[in-house]
């Protein structure tokens, strides 16, 4: 099983569009996956169509009351199930102060659940063992993101190509770099994906070389932590499309409502690109 936090302290920059398409692209391919929304905002949930605590448990009571992961599961496709957020998440803080070893209750539920412990060579959608578990992030670096990351084996950064956008990327390299060394020694950033982006301006253009030559420019060096020494800027590049923002309003992925779209074509393309980091082993199993 492979887990990912989809991350960025900074909002309306494509991330819960980015979560919920690539969930979706990997199930539409025969992956089994499990998207669980920790944002208290629940776009993730409503963008799948699912209606925040209409009925169940909720990320809420999975971290503050004990409940399983599986007992807040709704299935959304035979492939595709959502642990649904809800506006109580905004006081998951609050909800376990004092609480000791709270940053790690979520990675507690998924090791827990037997669905996220698939053997090597056993990811079988039809034996419901969860090849990839996608975790919504709030636009934020507090608890709810620090569980996600506590619990994930790499992290995927939503990045719009603007320059205000790019001044949160070294504030969360932190935020990685120190869950690493006291929380999750394992975990590492995937990568950067560039969202709502314009070819035709030179911005988009500066800014993808800007970080691809970060990125490209710390492989192997002593200076860069090791939790994102890997990292790679992502080929594909998530267009400006207006049918990414309509998607939502309906309930639906951008392959349900518009299939034949541009950013139908690049989250497919960028769900293709994650599975052969899986497939060369790039992305690592975390149970």
């Amino acid at each position: 099983m492979r887990a990912i936090a989809v991350a960025n302290q900074k909002g309306g920059v494509g991330k819960t569009t980015t979560s919920v398409n690539l969930a979706v692209a990997l199930s539409r391919a025969g992956r089994n996956v499990c998207l669980i929304d920790l944002d208290p905002q629940a776009h993730a949930t409503l963008h799948v169509g699912v209606v925040p605590g209409a009925d169940g448990p909720t990320a809420f009571d999975v971290l503050t009351a004990g409940q399983p992961l599986a007992a807040a599961c709704v299935p959304v496709t035979d492939t595709l199930s959502v642990v649904p957020a809800h506006i109580d998440l905004s006081a998951v803080e609050l909800a376990l102060a004092g609480t000791h070893g709270r940053e790690s209750i979520l990675r507690q539920r998924l090791a827990a659940d037997p669905r996220c412990r698939a053997e090597s060579g056993a990811d079988d959608p039809q034996a419901g063992r969860f090849d990839y578990v996608i975790v919504d992030c709030p636009p934020s670096l507090g608890l709810l993101s620090l569980n996600a990351m506590a619990a994930v084996g790499e992290v995927l950064l939503p990045l719009q190509p603007h320059f205000l956008a790019l001044h949160g990327f070294s504030k969360l390299l932190e935020t990685i770099e120190l869950v690493a060394d006291h929380v999750n020694p394992g975990l590492r950033l995937l990568g950067v994906v560039l969202c709502m982006y314009e070819a035709s301006t030179r911005l988009a253009g500066e800014i993808g070389r800007d970080v691809e030559s970060f990125l490209g420019g710390t492989g192997g060096s002593g200076a860069a932590h090791q939790a994102w020494r890997d990292a790679r800027l992502f080929q594909t590049r998530i267009r400006r499309n207006i049918r990414l923002a309509e998607a939502p309003s309906f309930g639906q992925s951008i392959f349900d409502y518009a299939p034949d779209s541009n950013g139908a074509e690049d989250y497919a393309a960028l769900s293709g690109e994650v599975d052969r980091a899986v497939a060369t082993g790039l992305i690592r199993r975390v149970a």
